[in-house]
């Protein structure tokens, strides 16, 4: 095979109480990674954006990154073209760079028909986190990799283990994405904002919110798993940065959603229904949410994905 290409959904994490831990997989927006052979076997990468505005060096992009990462451990010499088709807009909320690292692994373990276990393709994903966000995470990557809803654990140690779930199938979202400036290195500097000590009353309620969520997973109730979308840590710290949040959520909440959360490290807003009846009124009450703070915004009704795929 000379040519692989994948493509590999945007996500959403936390979930609310879930920081670091939980990552859900969105059918909203794609990533489409091709690996192509090219003549010599020098091991030169060359990295080929549809959007401009992402460094194009191995070393600085997500998928050149998990590319690099896994010729080297595989002592692959080839000379490659990596081809990225953006869909998910950068630094947004919607696990962008996840995607992009996401498709790459998959289309890199596909070109040389590796059959990596998908465990370990994420952890390959989450070498492109480094390129955003300055370390490796994996909440977005294991939802991209994985689909649905996926629970990362580093209890057993500096390898990470994952759980992954399937949403239920009336679980509908709609991920609003306001046209707002975001800083270099966003997660980063969404990182900054939170604090290093919490109360134990806070952390008490997260606890029980995040249960809750899972709860509501395993058991396919989404009214269970709205009822635990209540983040008394993260987003109170960070909703500042995003213009309108409150009238965002408010009439999100107004119009049919069962609960709003931030998406990511924001600025995009998501919010949680059961089935997608009222999913256009929800999309339209966040977008008049972001208008009334002067922000223009694209809304994205959308469902669980099943993750990422070779095409």
């Amino acid at each position: 095979m000379k040519s692989c290409s994948a493509v590999a959904p945007s996500s959403t994490a936390n979930l609310g109480p879930g920081y670091d831990v939980f990552g859900l997989a969105l059918d909203a927006l794609y990533d489409r990674v091709t690996i192509t052979r090219q003549k010599g076997a020098d091991g030169r990468i060359a990295i080929k954006m549809s959007d401009a505005s992402i460094p194009s060096v191995p070393e600085s992009n997500s998928a050149g990154l998990v590319v690099k990462k896994m010729a080297q451990d595989f002592g692959i010499k080839d000379n490659l073209e990596v081809k990225v088709k953006k869909g998910v807009p950068a630094g947004y909320g919607m696990g962008s760079s996840a995607a992009s690292a996401a498709a790459a692994a998959v289309a890199f373990d596909g070109l040389y028909k590796l059959k990596i276990k998908k465990e370990k393709l994420v952890e390959y994903a989450a070498e492109g986190e480094v390129a955003s966000a300055g370390a490796r995470h994996y909440d977005n990557v294991s939802a991209s990799v994985l689909g649905g809803f996926v629970i990362s654990s580093m209890k057993d140690g500096p390898v990470p283990r994952f759980v992954r779930m399937a949403p239920p199938r009336d679980l509908c979202l709609v991920v609003a994405v306001p046209s707002i400036p975001v800083p270099e290195r966003k997660t980063e500097v969404a990182r900054s904002v939170l604090p290093s000590e919490v109360p134990l009353k806070s952390a008490v309620r997260n606890v029980s919110g995040a249960s809750t969520i899972v709860a509501g997973i395993a058991l396919k109730d989404v009214e269970l798993i709205a009822r635990g979308i209540d983040d008394a840590i993260v987003e109170p710290a960070r909703k500042h940065m995003i213009p309108g949040f409150d009238s965002v959520k408010e009439n999100a909440l107004a119009a049919g959603a069962l609960a709003v959360s931030i998406s990511g490290a924001g600025p995009s807003v998501i919010a949680f229904l059961k089935t997608g009846r009222n999913s256009k009124k929800v999309a339209q009450a966040m977008a008049a949410g972001f208008g009334k703070a002067g922000a223009k915004c694209r809304t994205f009704p959308c469902r669980p994905s099943a993750g990422a795929h070779v095409v």
